[in-house]
């Protein structure tokens, strides 16, 4: 890890400065942040985060959209360190593949800290939702409000840890009703365009379709067009919180639940446990879950992330 000389006294002269958070070293800290994806609402709102956060504390952000291509991730990577970054903050689009990112980030002194998804290999700290609670609350909703009968679907997504999480939890949940009977399970890949088409699969397959839980909300749009065009009772839960998946859900209709996500605070965290141990802490936390929340026709007026 790159060393930051400070010492009361400096740190107290550059705070009455700039006021602001002064760090005593050559130039303004650098943190670079990689995502999966910037096609999702989700990840811009935690973009926007860390950029309030870090123009907080006087930081350069350099960030990077991989385009879910692993390649490009690790090449996005080795660009920021060759521009001396201080801090990476990493959101994996594959969680094994970008492995040899975060050793290449370790190898030059640079702390990683992994952001709603965890990666391999030497992470300093994994901060990210409690996917298996998400993915329970969001099928515990779906079976109780059919009565705890009828035939389910899950809209499965891209193979990443907090998607097989969800998967996991959705399917401990309707193991708890006898009258529940998972049908199906396809891979929407999180994409709006995608399951439309899936899910349009999905109806025309199964007629006793009376449920779909989506691993995430993106998706979970795509059901919905699919289920508004069919005309089936078909119900629909998922998960993230995102603002369209909201507004549907308080509009009342096939769409009753998303089990919220909280992106700028995932980030905001994230960032602390790294700034933590930039200056010099030793008992820094390898994981910090955050909590999810159930949003449905009853708060989802007054829910934004």
């Amino acid at each position: 890890m790159k060393t930051l000389m400070k010492t009361v006294s400096a740190a107290a002269l550059g705070l009455a400065a700039s006021g602001g958070l002064a760090l005593a070293q050559d130039g303004p800290l650098k943190i670079g942040m990689t995502f999966q994806e910037m096609n999702n609402p989700y990840f811009v709102s935690m973009q926007e985060a860390l950029n309030e956060a870090a123009a907080q504390i006087g930081a350069e952000v350099i960030v990077t959209d991989a385009g879910h291509d692993v390649a490009k991730q690790i090449s996005d990577v080795e660009d920021m360190l060759q521009q001396g970054i201080d801090i990476l903050l990493l959101n994996p689009t594959d969680s094994a593949g970008v492995e040899a990112a975060v050793r290449m980030a370790k190898d030059q002194g640079v702390i990683v800290v992994a952001v709603d998804a965890n990666a391999n290999g030497p992470v300093d700290t994994f901060v990210g939702s409690k996917n298996r609670d998400a993915g329970y609350q969001s099928c515990a909703y779906l079976a109780d409000a059919l009565g705890g009968e009828g035939e389910v679907a899950i809209l499965d997504g891209i193979p990443v840890v907090p998607i097989l999480q969800r998967v996991e939890g959705c399917q401990e949940a309707l193991a708890e009703h006898e009258g529940i009977t998972l049908v199906t399970t396809q891979n929407g890949r999180q994409d709006r365009s995608v399951a439309l088409g899936v899910v349009e699969n999905m109806i025309q397959s199964h007629p006793n379709l009376a449920g779909i839980f989506s691993v995430n909300d993106g998706g979970a749009m795509g059901a919905l067009a699919a289920i508004q065009g069919s005309g089936r009772d078909i119900k629909l839960t998922s998960v993230d919180g995102a603002p369209e998946a909201v507004q549907a859900i308080a509009a009342g209709g096939p769409f009753i639940q998303t089990t919220a996500q909280f992106p700028r605070d995932q980030v905001r965290v994230g960032l602390g446990m790294a700034l933590a141990q930039y200056w010099g802490a030793r008992v820094v936390p390898t994981e910090v879950p955050i909590d999810v929340r159930t949003v449905d026709i009853e708060n989802a007026a007054d829910f934004s992330w």
